[in-house]
């Protein structure tokens, strides 16, 4: 089955399934696939979905301003153009 409509989704369930696609930050049809597996018992309550380039957002704002200064003389080198390279 590619589609399904579901009809008389009730208020309260909708409030989660809204709630459930914004903390996730994806799209209503996502959240509703994950809590239709979560409650048909294929899936853990406390899984995270499979979105591609998240696997870091729980580190964003977590570096103290000591750690950040280190990371940034660390990877300064990085930063730097070799215009040989741009030719």
């Amino acid at each position: 089955m590619q589609q399904l409509t579901i009809r008389a989704l009730e208020d309260d369930l909708e409030v989660v399934l809204r709630k459930t696609a914004r903390e996730h930050r994806t799209s209503l049809n996502k959240a509703a696939l994950m809590l239709m597996r979560r409650g048909a018992g294929l899936e853990p309550e406390h899984a995270e979905p499979q979105r591609v380039g998240d696997r870091l957002d729980r580190y964003i704002g977590s570096w103290t301003a000591e750690e950040t200064a280190a990371f940034d003389a660390a990877a300064a080198d990085l930063r730097k153009v070799d215009p040989e390279f741009w030719r």
